[in-house]
């Protein structure tokens, strides 16, 4: 009687801990999918570039709306052709 007590009483906390466990994983790809999504990368994008030209706004430089699409498109590039790069070289 004991030993199914026992038993009984691990079989819950194991479950309690497979639950946990199914819980944390799914967190962590629901963050995996947010890190790779394309609205992620174009919002990046979108504050990269304002925050470069209220910069090159401030000191003054001549095409701060052009000149700040080099920095913010050297951003983006590599995190679109990562996924790309590691299927290549894989």
């Amino acid at each position: 009687m004991f030993c199914y007590y026992v038993c009984r009483v691990s079989f819950k906390l194991l479950s309690n801990d497979v639950t946990c466990i199914k819980s944390c994983n799914a967190a962590v790809e629901k963050d995996k999918a947010w890190e790779t999504s394309l609205v992620r990368k174009v919002i990046v994008f979108v504050l990269t570039y304002a925050v470069i030209v209220i910069f090159m706004l401030l000191n003054g430089t001549v095409n701060p709306y052009v000149d700040a699409l080099i920095p913010a498109l050297a951003f983006l590039l590599p995190s679109l052709t990562l996924a790309w790069t590691k299927k290549v070289f894989s």
